[in-house]
């Protein structure tokens, strides 16, 4: 059992790492929590961005106050313990953590020996450390991830291994921070079959996460968290009968996708002209081809959503598309002129993945007027008000939060006016109020006659701000279509069948039977 006695708790005003805005508005900080999490139990915390969601897991798992410092008052008791009494290598053999960004949390290269390094850590003796890495792999069925390259994963192959080299340390305790939130929706129901192992395992499991959907059938109870308090603790029936309008008003996202068929309800816009990428193949030194599309189209003026499995080929596609990449020999084509690797590097726009490899600068204002042309102070302060970051001007990028850091990145993208603007996972750890704030960006760009193509794993944000499909597999393209009809918006959710309230909606079966008059390398408008 875990237990919070009056818990405060606020992170130091440090303006290198957003302080100045922790100050003021308490981002992120915790008021007067008090809950009991009984074993074996399933407990969701929900809430918007900056309620305090991952600082209540951090005092779960022990990070705080034993990594990250702060103001705290009030106690936290495992098992009856003290938190503040216990050594973080104490706590590490009750609790198993797992992060958003799996990788911050790997020390080997290799994922047998990732599974093997907590109990090796523990001192277990060999014979030990080989019969709990087998044990795991059975009960989480990783068999088939195991001596593989951790770099060689996908983004789901390494959740999975870190849900893996948790639960080898046997801890009765799982804290997990938002780990779907780079997940396709594959491995999005890998996940969820994972923690249902966990579950019937007894296992007591807290988890933080935006998305809902997945865990609706899994969840005991939710403690929905609004400016670092508590403002609701639910049974999941309770929670399962709030109204979805009621839920939109909290600032979650849906707990069954079926309802997102209204939200495409909206003006599809139409390009007149067309953005042709012709003999788009790539493949890494000495690897097979990876990418491998002879003609695809993009619609000017429109945002496509690209679709398909993590491992298929949508950011490669992206950073051939940018000129990232010098072995893709493709040409873009548009109104007759065509563009070379070279050209797209000043033609393109592309917003990553992992944004800290694209922040540069010692302040987010100082970030978007790197992207300007020509700096233009008023126009962008306008720009961070519209993405919500106007607050956090003077504060160091790399100190904001991930959602926020995303944001930046954003903003610089419209700061910089380029005909093409790629987002790669835009909406990654973003809450209903921010995606649905991206989803409005989104619109504005394209009503200002850019093009936008979004890599993407989320059916709402598509449904809010785009026009078009493209969906691929293995490299290729496999299917295009536009979003006018409803039709067509029921063949987008049906991709994502494999979450659960998606098949009781969608019986299994192929899209494939919607394709067969579909161009399959040419966007119909």
């Amino acid at each position: 059992m875990v237990e919070c006695n009056d818990v405060s708790f606020s992170y130091p005003a440090d303006s290198s790492v957003g302080g100045e805005y922790n100050e003021k508005k308490r981002d992120g900080a915790l008021r007067h929590i008090s809950c009991r999490i009984e074993d074996g139990s399933f407990v969701l915390l929900c809430g918007e961005s900056g309620c305090g969601k991952t600082t209540l897991t951090r005092l779960f798992n022990g990070l705080i106050p034993h990594y990250y410092e702060g103001n705290f008052t009030g106690t936290v008791c495992l098992e009856g313990k003290d938190t503040r009494k216990l050594s973080l290598y104490d706590i590490s053999e009750k609790v198993g953590s797992v992060f958003q960004n799996p990788r911050s949390q790997f020390f080997n290269v290799d994922t047998t020996s990732e599974l093997a390094f907590g109990p090796e850590n523990h001192g277990l003796p060999e014979d030990a450390v080989r019969k709990r890495v087998k044990e795991v792999s059975r009960r989480l069925r990783l068999s088939e991830l195991l001596d593989r390259s951790i770099f060689s994963l996908s983004g789901g192959e390494k959740q999975k291994i870190a849900c893996g080299s948790a639960s080898a340390i046997e801890p009765d305790l799982f804290v997990l921070d938002e780990p779907s939130s780079n997940l396709d929706a594959f491995a999005i129901e890998d996940l969820r079959n994972l923690l249902a192992i966990l579950k019937a395992q007894g296992k007591t499991i807290i988890i933080s996460e935006h998305r809902l959907y997945y865990l609706r059938e899994l969840i005991d109870r939710v403690l929905y968290l609004k400016g670092g308090e508590i403002q609701g603790d639910y049974t999941a029936e309770e929670f399962r009968s709030i109204p979805e309008e009621e839920r939109a008003r909290m600032g979650l996202r849906p707990l069954d996708l079926n309802s997102l068929m209204a939200a495409g309800d909206r003006q599809i816009r139409t390009g007149e002209s067309v953005w042709q990428l012709k003999n788009f193949t790539f493949a890494y030194k000495h690897q097979p081809v990876i990418l491998n599309i002879e003609r695809a189209s993009f619609p000017s003026g429109s945002a496509t959503a690209v679709i398909g499995q993590n491992g298929a080929g949508k950011s490669t596609l992206s950073r051939c598309l940018c000129g990232l990449e010098r072995r893709c020999p493709g040409i873009v084509d548009h109104e007759g002129k065509e563009y070379s690797q070279r050209m797209r590097l000043k033609l393109c726009y592309m917003v990553m993945q992992d944004v800290n490899h694209q922040l540069f600068t010692e302040s987010v204002l100082d970030e978007i007027l790197l992207s300007m042309e020509k700096e233009d102070m008023g126009k962008a302060e306008e720009i961070l008000k519209e993405t919500d970051l106007l607050s956090f001007k003077d504060c160091h990028p790399l100190g904001l939060s991930g959602g926020q850091k995303q944001r930046v990145a954003v903003a610089s993208a419209i700061a910089s006016e380029r005909p093409l603007i790629l987002f790669d996972e835009p909406t990654s750890g973003l809450d209903l109020f921010h995606m649905r704030q991206m989803a409005d960006v989104v619109n504005r760009i394209t009503e200002n006659g850019k093009t936008v193509i979004v890599v993407t794993h989320d059916p709402e944000f598509i449904l809010r701000c785009c026009d078009y499909v493209l969906h691929m597999e293995n490299g290729e393209v496999k299917e295009s279509y536009s979003l006018k009809s409803r039709e067509e918006r029921r063949r987008l959710l049906g991709f994502f069948r494999e979450c659960t309230d998606c098949r009781e909606f969608f019986p299994r079966r192929s899209v494939q039977s919607h394709a067969a008059s579909t161009e399959p390398a040419q966007i119909r408008g």
